[in-house]
């Protein structure tokens, strides 16, 4: 899947492709100041976005506005979610999901046994947001640091509708279901904002054993994303002691994780050079890293593998918010003295913090 390529420091004289050399004295902007986008390939100054060029929707590829369709739910896709999940009204040619009758009401749907037509009556599919859609946030529990979790979840054959209302029933105002293009035939269980003791305490974990005892399963293309609030670290300099912690101990994150995915959460060295940038409010517009800085109000963290499996899910809660209280109060003395970068001393400091319990439980077993 294109994305938008990272910066890198050109050599001296250089200038990135497609750059004009200014006939004035005029310093050019350095490179390192420049992203190049991946629907065009033009380069644009950092903080500026490029207006020829948009991400799907659906499925985030970056391209040119002018070959994306808008959809009846306000929606602007590429030709090939065009294609593959949405179908054109004959009466007013607007394009709507399929499994859902025209949104503006001119096309009947009742009698015609088509597979564009042929809506469940017993599926409610309203359960199952757009991509786009995004709710104002309920935060629960106490700050300042709080999760966001997004677990995608895979259905059996025929029965996405049904394991969707399943959810919806544990999740009641907690959260929501919504489409993602990564997925074959499911959903994703997004949570409004939640400190982490009180997730552990009120997360709907019967849920996703329900889940899977319904046949629901996470494959490959499956994740488990957790977005952390920016306004739960201390100050830029404790942003980047995060950052730091999380790059230097790749190896033991992605174990804890399940997977390597360099597809859909790469670590690079692009992201740890930039750590001062980020730490600084800096935003990147590539979003299939480590760690995707391009949201204002949070931090993704996107490595770990999605999983039914409660355990698991509690032990990604849990290193999320560790990570973060760890890193809060972590000295340069620390760091030198005590080897405060160390996965290890991190994993003794965890032994002394009770509430982190699910964490300690999964590394012992990994």
């Amino acid at each position: 899947m294109p994305q938008n390529r990272s910066l890198t420091t050109a050599a001296a004289g250089e200038h990135p492709p497609g750059s004009q050399q200014s006939a004035s004295r005029a310093e050019p902007i350095p490179a390192v100041h420049r992203w190049q986008c991946s629907g065009c390939d033009r380069w644009y100054p950092l903080g500026t976005r490029c207006r020829a060029c948009l991400a799907c929707a659906r499925c985030e590829t970056v391209v040119r506005r002018d070959r994306t369709v808008l959809t009846s739910d306000r929606a602007e896709v590429c030709s090939s979610c065009l294609d593959a999940c949405y179908w054109q009204c004959p009466e007013c040619a607007r394009w709507s999901r399929r499994g859902e009758v025209c949104a503006t009401g001119c096309c009947d749907p009742v009698g015609c046994e088509c597979e564009d037509c042929r809506v469940d009556a017993d599926a409610d599919v309203d359960v199952i947001r757009g991509y786009s859609y995004r709710p104002l946030p309920v935060f629960r529990g106490t700050g300042p640091l709080f999760l966001g979790p997004e677990i995608e979840v895979e259905t059996p054959d025929l029965r996405l509708y049904e394991c969707a209302q399943l959810a919806d029933a544990h999740l009641r105002d907690l959260g929501y279901l919504k489409e993602d293009g990564s997925l074959n035939d499911g959903f994703e269980i997004v949570t409004h904002p939640m400190s982490y003791e009180w997730a552990i305490a009120n997360f709907p974990w019967q849920m996703l054993t329900e889940l899977a005892d319904a046949g629901c399963y996470t494959g490959d293309n499956t994740g488990l994303h957790v977005h952390l609030s920016r306004a739960g670290f201390r100050s830029p300099c404790h942003t980047y002691r995060w950052m730091k912690f999380i790059y230097r101990n790749q190896q033991h994150v992605t174990r804890l994780a399940q997977r390597t995915s360099g597809q859909w959460a790469a670590f690079t060295d692009d992201d740890r050079r930039s750590a001062v940038f980020y730490a600084k409010g800096g935003r990147s517009d590539e979003r299939y890293r480590a760690i995707n800085t391009g949201n204002v109000d949070t931090f993704e963290l996107r490595v770990f593998a999605s999983s039914l499996d409660p355990c698991h899910v509690q032990a990604v809660f849990g290193f999320a918010a560790a990570s973060v209280e760890y890193t809060r109060t972590l000295t340069a003395k620390d760091i030198v003295s005590r080897s405060g970068w160390d996965w290890i001393t991190f994993v003794q400091w965890l032994r002394q913090q009770r509430i982190y319990q699910p964490l300690l439980d999964r590394l012992e077993v990994l």
